[in-house]
């Protein structure tokens, strides 16, 4: 599998990242190792997942993504040659002090999930929102003292409005503390008005590295959602059905139908074929609950889309 430098640091990791939120929820622990071989086994490397994931599943309490990943790597003794990346700052308990971006948190957050992903580091440690209650000096210093302890090899941004973002790094440059390398943005052809413009133009000028999430809408553009017909039997259906299944959507979705017919391609495939022709992006996160799945969406890796076709794509465009 191909790879690419993440923003401006030293990780080279490959063009699809491969999405924890599953692991330990919708997709069990021995399919997660299966799903988890077969992305190795295809050349993957780059493994992203949260501390908070997935908390919202009854009965769960957040770690169970981490700790399905650390049981893995600790049985195939691959740790090393892997990317992990996690995240940090989502509520994790109740009280004052148990979740966002303060220092205390923070703190206290990184060797849970060190514990969890049973490692000493983490490649890739993510404020998973911004957390605007909490001064950027304490945020930033407390990941510049991660890094050099050498719990955390880099740090990045999720979920971050622009100016917000160049604020952080102008906090890191005048303090001399480690800076955000990359941007997890949710983006994808129905979702760009949230990236396209300023935060994508922030991300171009100061180098960092984007893994946007949401690359398929949450599944409607893999075609599996009809405008009519019953929605699929999934706990996110709902909330697709919100958010994407409007007349823009639509015709976002049979766009993409139209393209992925035309190159003997699924639409899964074109949608993620599209991430990977932008500039801007350095790998989408992809998530998958089965072997089949993984290989349908590790094959927009040799879809190649024409100028025509991106154009076609590119019909609809941002709102805002």
């Amino acid at each position: 599998m191909q790879t690419t430098r993440l923003g401006r640091s030293g990780l080279e990791v490959t063009r699809l990242c491969l999405g924890g939120n599953v692991f330990g929820w919708t997709c069990d622990e021995a399919t997660s190792q299966r799903v988890l071989d077969a992305y190795v086994d295809a050349g993957g490397n780059f493994i992203d997942t949260a501390d908070v994931y997935s908390r919202w599943a009854t009965g769960h309490t957040g770690g169970e993504s981490e700790a399905t990943l650390g049981r893995w790597m600790q049985a195939r003794g691959n740790r090393s040659r892997l990317i992990i990346a996690t995240k940090v700052g989502s509520a994790m308990g109740e009280g004052p002090n148990m979740g966002g971006l303060s220092r205390q948190h923070m703190l206290r957050a990184v060797d849970e999930s060190l514990r969890r992903l049973r490692t000493d580091y983490i490649d890739l440690y993510q404020a998973h929102f911004d957390d605007e209650r909490i001064p950027l000096e304490e945020t930033l210093r407390a990941f510049d003292d991660l890094v050099r302890q050498g719990k955390v090899r880099y740090i990045g941004a999720s979920n971050y409005h622009a100016w917000r973002l160049v604020q952080a790094l102008w906090v890191s440059d005048r303090h001399g503390y480690a800076a955000y390398i990359s941007l997890q943005p949710k983006y994808n052809l129905v979702d760009r008005d949230e990236f396209e413009g300023d935060l994508e133009a922030a991300c171009r000028a100061f180098g960092l590295g984007v893994i946007p999430y949401a690359p398929l809408g949450g599944g409607f553009l893999t075609g599996k959602y009809r405008r009519e017909g019953p929605l699929p039997a999934t706990e996110r259906a709902p909330k697709v059905q919100q958010r994407y299944m409007h007349a823009r959507g639509w015709a976002v979705l049979e766009t993409v139908q139209q393209v992925a017919e035309a190159r003997g391609a699924t639409p899964a495939q074109v949608a993620l074929a599209w991430h990977l022709a932008r500039p801007s992006i350095t790998a989408p996160i992809v998530s998958a609950t089965s072997v089949e799945q993984l290989n349908e969406l590790l094959g927009a890796l040799d879809l190649q889309l024409s100028a025509e076709e991106l154009g076609r794509l590119m019909t609809y465009p941002r709102e805002g």
